[in-house]
């Protein structure tokens, strides 16, 4: 064998060896954080993150073997987020995974060393998170899940399948990071079509049942919600003011169609938390984050609700249905 061959072989069992193996060896065994948030329980996120495991396994890293995870979820507050970032900085994580803008934020003011790879990031540049796509510069890369541009998707969505559109609610909190890009972008892309882009921000249920029952009092109204952590975790709300106030209502995320929404033009999160798994394990072994580009999104899916669409009195156009990934009747 030669001696290139028997150094890879022997770097590859390293790898697999238990961590009691290793411990034994005085070794130090990786720590992997992930910091999100959205609460544990939360299906989607479930699912996600166990995508993320899943994937990491293939690369080779086994949780109670040759890894260790810690994760913290549901801070949602800047306190909040930076208690949790310590916390788990604390630990002297060799990689921490993050979700969303003001997640990420928490994590790099608290270290400008330790590396990170976010998800759920759509603004990275604008949030002050890295330097350029391209080269990210500092401790700080991952999967960008949306660029501004997609906002005129989903108002051209919202008009093929209700043609009576005047006003769309942008709806999502200032604190996500995201909010003013999305809202930037919609204003551009909604002059072509005769529509006014109406800013909601806010930061709790209370605040978003506010704004939608007031939004509705006036005619042809309709709803878009960008990723934002503050409607997700509100989203059963949302579904139900939409459905009592007949708001037609484009979602950044699938599994609000599932739960009765209307429609979403998204990108898999699931996916991308799948793909992030990558990232980490070139991390584990030696790569530096300055050096990872930023990843665009690559994998979009449509989702309809006929249902809806019917409680809701509307005709889903023969078009969108058959660019529809998935129909729900």
């Amino acid at each position: 064998m030669k001696r290139r061959e028997f150094i890879t072989l022997l770097g590859g069992t390293a790898v697999g060896w238990p961590l009691s193996v290793r411990a034994q060896q005085g070794e130090r065994v990786p720590l992997v954080g992930i910091l999100s948030n959205i609460i544990e329980d939360d299906l989607a996120m479930k699912a996600r993150v166990g995508a993320f495991r899943q994937e990491l396994e293939k690369f080779g890293w086994l949780p109670g073997r040759n890894v260790r995870i810690e994760t913290r979820f549901g801070a949602v507050t800047p306190q909040q987020l930076q208690a949790s970032a310590k916390e788990l900085l604390a630990l002297q994580p060799d990689v921490v995974l993050a979700n969303a803008p003001q997640v990420t934020r928490a994590l790099q003011q608290a270290s400008r060393t330790v590396p990170i790879v976010f998800v759920a990031v759509s603004d990275p540049i604008g949030a002050g998170l890295i330097a350029s796509l391209a080269r990210p510069g500092g401790n700080v890369t991952g999967l960008q899940n949306y660029e501004a541009t997609i906002t005129g998707k989903w108002l051209a969505m919202l008009k093929e399948i209700a043609p009576s559109t005047a006003r769309a609610a942008l709806v999502g909190s200032p604190r996500g990071g995201d909010f003013d890009h999305f809202f930037r972008a919609a204003e551009s892309a909604a002059q072509s079509l005769a529509i006014d882009v109406v800013p909601i921000r806010v930061e709790s249920a209370a605040e978003i049942e506010r704004a939608i029952e007031t939004f509705a009092h006036q005619p042809n109204g309709s709803l878009v919600l960008p990723p934002d952590a503050t409607t997700i975790q509100s989203r059963d709300l949302i579904i139900g003011l939409a459905a009592r106030h007949r708001l037609p209502a484009v979602y950044a995320f699938r599994f609000f169609v599932t739960g009765g929404g209307l429609m979403s033009y998204a990108t898999d999160l699931v996916d991308q938390y799948g793909r992030a798994a990558a990232y980490v394990d070139r991390i584990l072994r030696g790569a530096n984050p300055a050096d990872l580009p930023v990843q665009a999104p690559t994998k979009y899916e449509t989702v309809v609700n006929l249902k809806t669409a019917k409680a809701l009195g509307l005709t889903v156009p023969s078009g969108l249905l058959v660019a529809a990934d998935e129909v729900i009747e």
